[in-house]
């Protein structure tokens, strides 16, 4: 369950939100629901006598603290990788009068034309 939220939310959380730590801080409060939902559900499993338990008996789960580590920093670098694509595209985004071809008014455009400040007008 927190590899299908990590493959699901890290990378377009990152990607879609501004702030770096927002997107991390809600990577991690969806990550750290899963892995409670998670952890609960195998623990009561096992407690429960299921036929192929997850959790041994007497047995501290040193593997499973290893995988749910090694997925929350993958799901950090998701969120990191997203962030930057994000940015990146941010930043190669002109401003939207750039973007249509207009100069704003009283300026020079590429050209060295002065542009007055009626519509399409030039002086």
């Amino acid at each position: 369950m927190i590899a299908i939220v990590t493959l699901l939310l890290a990378f377009p959380l990152g990607l879609a939100l501004r702030s770096r730590l927002a997107a991390y801080t809600a990577y991690a409060v969806a990550y750290l629901w899963a892995l409670v939902f998670q952890t609960l559900y195998l623990l009561l499993d096992s407690l429960g006598g299921g036929a192929d338990p997850a959790f041994a008996p007497g047995e501290f789960p040193w593997s499973y603290g290893l995988v749910t580590l090694l997925v929350l920093v993958g799901g950090f670098g998701l969120v990191a990788a997203g962030h930057r694509v994000g940015s990146r595209r941010r930043s190669r985004r002109p401003a939207s009068g750039a973007r249509a071809g207009l100069t704003p008014p009283g300026r020079q455009n590429a050209r060295g034309t002065k542009v007055c400040s009626c519509i399409g007008g030039r002086t």
